[in-house]
């Protein structure tokens, strides 16, 4: 199974378009799931990505972030996959991606997945928006009681992510439960760097 891993680059004096091009001179283009750029929530001076590869693989693409020049890495968090994605290919859609982190209980990933599985058959299949989660990522080995889980959703636009705010119903009564297992959270509005 592929190992995926965030990363939150930050440039000294260098925007997120010299960041994406050192990033990419360090790694195989198959190795970058999806890079992005801030809409809301991120500097015009940062760069969020998303890795894969094999676990030794993804070791050596955090250190090589950790030390590209010009830039100081801000977050380089190992993940696994969940109930998505599926394959390792790289994103190609364009639209807007939220990044959203949430602090969960590691006894709670299973219950975290299951209930987003459930929701994702109303959520992502109704004409009243467009939104598909393209990834479900956990903390492999989490260091204390909340472990980190990352959920990746594209939307065609920021219009269909504010309608998706009001859900199927049975889409609805999934999210409230994924909320009570939910510490803390935190999303970032990004655009895919094609």
């Amino acid at each position: 199974m592929d190992t995926f891993a965030f990363l939150r680059l930050k440039g000294q004096r260098q925007d997120w378009r010299a960041l994406h091009a050192a990033l990419t001179a360090e790694l195989a283009p198959e190795r970058l799931w999806g890079a992005f750029f801030g809409l809301f929530g991120v500097g015009s001076d940062e760069l969020l990505a998303v890795t894969v590869g094999s676990a030794a693989q993804v070791e050596e693409t955090i250190a090589a972030a950790q030390r590209l020049d010009g830039a100081t890495c801000l977050s380089a968090l190992p993940l696994s996959p969940t109930a998505r994605p599926t394959t390792a290919a790289p994103l190609q859609r364009e639209g807007l991606h939220v990044l959203r982190f949430f602090a969960v209980a590691p006894a709670d990933y299973d219950e975290f997945v299951d209930l987003s599985r459930t929701a994702w058959e109303t959520f992502e299949t109704t004409d009243a928006y467009r939104a598909e989660p393209q990834g479900l990522f956990c903390q492999p080995d989490p260091t204390d009681e909340d472990g980190a889980m990352l959920l990746v959703t594209w939307y065609d636009g920021l219009g269909s992510w504010q309608a998706s705010r009001r859900p199927p119903a049975a889409a609805r009564q999934c999210f409230a439960r994924r909320g009570e297992l939910t510490r803390s959270t935190v999303a970032y509005a990004t655009r895919l760097i094609a």
